[in-house]
């Protein structure tokens, strides 16, 4: 019986190593069908790329023959392949260049997920898929239009943020309200309800806030240190790489080269392009959880606090139409902030919160009348 097991468990892992090791080689024929289609410039850079997936299947190719499965046959290519080399002769490698983007983001997340894989294998993935990303396009005014793009949407990043968080604790607690207030007249029971609704709202915001920022940021310090781990151990892998991402963006071979041997010599520095370039993060400007919380929390609890207010001054009908008022009011606010990131007419988006908020406390209204109506 162990030897059963024994066997099933090598022909597992041998399925399992030949299925990456075919995609490897796949993912290499699909660089060299790019390059035949590339101008002078780029077709190097893919026939590199194409030489670095040839030494991941050649990895593969190594474990089969250890797991005692050495003779290999030329794998048939798949249709994907097939599919995406004739487009790049049809049409060209920009055609191209966003599916493979795709292909290479998801082999970077698979390798995270297999042991057998080296740490370095992943983080070649996804400096494949940068330099891909430098590859799109072709001229210097796509790459910086994408990136003025980037810069934009970063930000702006924690003011979106902060106009969802009222968003939420606005809408969130005027439901609440309404649904109170419907089912009784005394106020101080509604009071009660927004108060409470505010609190654990905006806690439970901050706290889901600070775990996501927690566990994001500790993810990024382990990538940030494999990316150390792997600049000491395989420092010419590492500056091959390098150079080139910047022969991607344009420069020459030996400016590229050049650029790369200086940024390497310092170990501080090269860190800290590498982890720029290869993980598009920047090692000191990593998010804080604390920061993210305490925004959520803040922001979510002006949205929750405007529905409140008026039954502090008012009761019955009146305070229950101020808090309509404030709310719509706030709601067209926030909803001519969206539009700012959205793109669309402030005047659709604010009319269009307002729609979404009545709703929403018609509801919880009619529902708190009908419950109050039975408990009575």
């Amino acid at each position: 019986m162990l030897v059963a097991m024994a066997t099933t468990m090598d022909a597992e892992r041998a399925k399992r190593y030949r299925t990456l090791w075919e995609d490897e080689l796949a993912g290499a024929t699909l660089y060299r069908a790019l390059a035949e289609s590339a101008d002078e410039r780029r077709r190097p850079i893919l026939l590199a790329l194409a030489e670095a997936e040839e030494k991941h299947a050649d990895h593969w190719a190594k474990m089969l023959s250890d797991a005692g499965f050495p003779d290999l046959k030329k794998p048939r290519l798949p249709l994907r392949v097939k599919a995406l080399s004739f487009l790049a002769r049809r049409f060209g490698a920009d055609a191209v260049l966003p599916l493979v983007l795709r292909l290479e983001a998801s082999d970077a997340e698979r390798y995270d997920r297999v042991a057998e894989a080296p740490d370095s294998m992943a983080g070649q993935e996804r400096m494949h898929g940068r330099i891909v990303s430098a590859l799109q396009g072709g001229t210097a005014g796509n790459r910086i239009a994408r990136s003025e793009g980037r810069h934009r949407a970063g930000a702006g990043g924690a003011l979106r943020a902060g106009v969802f968080g009222i968003n939420d604790g606005l809408l969130s607690n005027l439901s609440l309200v309404m649904g109170v207030a419907g089912g009784t007249q005394n106020k101080h029971f509604v009071i009660l309800a927004g108060v409470a609704g505010l609190v654990a709202g905006a806690f439970s915001m901050a706290s889901g806030e600070w775990v996501s920022v927690r566990s994001q940021r500790e993810l990024y310090e382990r990538e940030i240190e494999i990316e150390r781990e792997e600049i000491a151990a395989f420092p010419e892998e590492e500056l091959g790489e390098l150079a080139l991402i910047y022969r991607a963006k344009g420069l020459d071979a030996p400016e590229a080269e050049a650029l790369a041997v200086q940024i390497m010599k310092k170990p501080v520095s090269a860190l800290d392009t590498m982890a720029r370039e290869e993980l598009g993060l920047d090692p000191g400007e990593l998010a804080s959880p604390w920061v993210a919380a305490g925004s959520s929390f803040i922001a979510f609890a002006i949205g929750a606090v405007l529905p409140v207010i008026p039954f502090f001054f008012a009761s019955g009908g009146t305070a229950i139409a101020i808090a309509a008022a404030v709310a719509a009011l706030a709601l067209f606010a926030v909803g001519g902030a969206i539009s700012v990131f959205t793109g669309r007419p402030a005047l659709v988006i604010g009319f269009r919160m307002i729609v979404i908020g009545a709703i929403t406390g018609a509801i919880t209204f009619g529902i708190g009348k009908a419950i109050g109506v039975s408990v009575s």
